[in-house]
């Protein structure tokens, strides 16, 4: 079974990828903040990490920054979850080692397309 990390600080944002991604029929751990997700990411090796940009302690940017100075997440699919969707947000997230970018509200639809393509 496929392991997905997911970062959010809103329990509700979670929640509501947690439960869509887990009747899909993946494994979900989940945290609140971008310094806890680096740490759950080591801890666990997902299969794919989905982060808010927006997060108390470590933000998005810099979760992916920790996730990519290490070896073993090179590769990883890393996704940017953010209600920013402003000119040249995706150009700057992917410039920054995100793999993919999904904006707020979450259109489920685009969620599940998103993490078949990256991880099937």
């Amino acid at each position: 079974m496929k392991r997905i990390l997911i970062a959010d600080d809103r329990a509700s944002s979670r929640e509501l990828v947690r439960t869509v991604l887990e009747r899909a029929g993946y494994e979900v751990t989940e945290a609140s903040d971008g310094a806890e997700a680096v740490a759950l990411a080591l801890a666990t090796a997902p299969d794919l990490v989905l982060l808010d940009l927006h997060m108390p302690v470590l933000d998005g940017f810099g979760a992916v920054g920790q996730l990519r100075a290490e070896p073993r997440f090179a590769a990883t699919p890393v996704v940017a979850l953010t209600a920013s969707a402003m000119d040249g947000d995706r150009e700057h997230a992917m410039t920054a080692g995100f793999s993919g970018y999904i904006t707020k509200p979450i259109r489920l639809a685009a969620l599940r397309a998103e993490v078949r393509r990256l991880i099937g």
